[in-house]
C-alpha cells in the first residue's frame, strides 16, 4: 500500500511537472526602453503591451521589460535591438543621428499639435510605405510621438529667440537642435534621463522638452521659466529584432502583428497627451512663468526662425536625393485626417 502511494504520488508529481512545462513560455522577449519604471509610459504603454502579448499568446510568449536604460543606453538601444542584445525596443529616432532623416520630418514645428495627431501622421507615413526603407533592419511594431516640445529654462526668461543666445540648452532632436542653433543657443546633447542632474548642476541652462517629459523626469522642480512655443515633436519607434520575429511560429507572429500598428500608436498618444496636461498644470500651480506663443509659424519673432529650419532641412534632404518635399507634403495632407483629440 505504501509502495502504491509513493508511486501514485510520483505519478502525480510527474503529471504536474508536465502540466507546468506545457504552460511555460516558449519565447522570452527582452524589451528595452529609457523611461523610468515609475512612469506612466512604462506602466500604461510598454508594460501593458507586454501583458497583452503574454495573454494573447496563452503564456507562450514572456515579455521581460528593462526600463531606464538597464539593458541598453538610450542612444544605443535601437542598434542593440538590430544586433539582438534586445528583442524589442521603444526609443527616439533622434538618438541615432542621421539614420531616420525622412521620419524626422514629423518633428517639424507647426505640423502636429498633439501626440495623437503627430503620432497618427508618423504611423500613417510608415503604413503608406514612405518611411519603410529607414527601418529595413528591424520589424517595426508601431510609431508614436510626444506632443509639441517647448522651451524650459532654470533662471532666465525666454520671450523671443534672441533671449536664447549663449544659453546651454539640451538638444533633444535634429529639428530642435537647428532651431536652437539659429537662435544662438549652445546645443548640448544628452539622453533625457540625464537632463535633471545636468540642469541641477548647472551643466545646462534649460532644455527643449514636451510638458510630459518635464513631469516624467521631474524637471518642473528646477525650471522656473517656460516658453510655450512648439519648436518640434519627438518621434519614437517600437521595433523588434527581425531574426527574433522570423523565428516565431506563424501563430505567434500573428500575436505580434495584432499588437502592432495604429491601435498601439493611439494608446501611447493618450498617455503622452494626458501627461502634457499634467506637466503644464504642475508648472502653473508652482507659479512658474509661462509665456505662450500663439500661431508660432506666423509669429513675428519666432516664425522666421522656425520656417528657415524647415526650409534648410528639406534642402538638405534634396541634396541627398531623398524625397523630403514629397514626404512633407503628405504629412501636411495627413494633418487634416489625423485628429488632434480623441473622439
Amino acid at each position: 500500500m505504501a509502495r502504491f502511494s509513493m508511486k501514485a504520488l510520483a505519478g502525480i508529481a510527474l503529471a504536474g511537472a508536465a502540466l507546468g512545462s506545457a504552460h511555460a513560455a516558449e519565447v522570452t522577449l527582452r524589451y528595452t526602453h529609457f523611461w523610468p519604471s515609475a512612469s506612466r509610459a512604462h506602466a500604461e504603454v510598454f508594460e501593458a503591451w507586454g501583458k497583452s502579448v503574454e495573454q494573447a499568446s496563452g503564456g507562450r510568449i514572456r515579455v521581460q521589460l528593462f526600463p531606464a536604460q538597464t539593458l541598453a543606453k538610450a542612444d544605443g538601444s535601437y542598434q542593440a535591438t538590430v544586433n539582438g542584445v534586445a528583442d524589442v525596443v521603444s526609443t527616439a529616432q533622434g538618438y541615432t543621428a542621421g539614420r531616420f532623416p525622412l521620419s524626422q520630418i514629423v518633428e517639424f514645428p507647426g505640423l502636429g499639435t498633439t501626440a495623437l495627431q503627430s503620432g497618427c501622421i508618423l504611423q500613417s507615413l510608415y503604413d503608406k510605405g514612405m518611411l519603410e526603407k529607414e527601418y529595413a533592419d528591424t520589424k517595426v511594431l508601431y510609431m508614436f510621438t510626444t506632443g509639441p516640445g517647448v522651451l524650459h529654462t532654470r533662471d532666465k526668461s525666454v520671450p523671443n529667440p534672441d533671449a536664447l543666445k549663449g544659453l546651454r540648452i539640451r538638444n533633444p532632436a535634429a529639428i530642435a537642435g537647428q532651431v536652437l542653433q539659429k537662435a544662438g543657443a549652445r546645443n548640448v546633447s544628452m539622453p533625457a534621463p540625464e537632463a535633471y542632474e545636468s540642469m541641477q548642476r548647472g551643466v545646462i541652462d534649460g532644455t527643449a522638452f514636451p510638458w510630459e517629459a518635464m513631469q516624467v523626469f521631474r524637471l518642473n522642480e528646477l525650471a522656473k521659466h517656460h516658453t510655450d512655443v512648439p519648436i518640434y515633436s519627438t518621434i519614437f519607434v517600437t521595433a523588434m529584432n527581425q531574426r527574433t520575429y522570423d523565428r516565431l511560429p506563424d501563430d505567434l507572429k500573428k500575436v505580434i502583428d495584432d499588437h502592432s500598428g495604429p491601435e498601439w500608436q493611439r494608446r501611447a498618444a493618450a498617455v503622452f497627451d494626458a501627461l502634457d496636461v499634467e506637466g503644464r498644470t504642475a508648472a502653473q500651480k508652482a507659479g512658474n512663468e509661462i509665456i505662450t506663443v500663439d500661431n508660432p509659424m506666423q509669429d513675428a519673432a519666432w516664425g522666421p526662425v522656425l520656417k528657415s529650419v524647415v526650409d534648410d532641412y528639406l534642402a538638405g534632404l534634396k541634396k541627398q536625393r531623398l524625397p523630403g518635399a514629397e514626404v512633407y507634403a503628405q504629412a501636411q495632407a495627413l494633418k487634416a485626417s489625423c485628429p488632434a483629440m480623441a473622439n
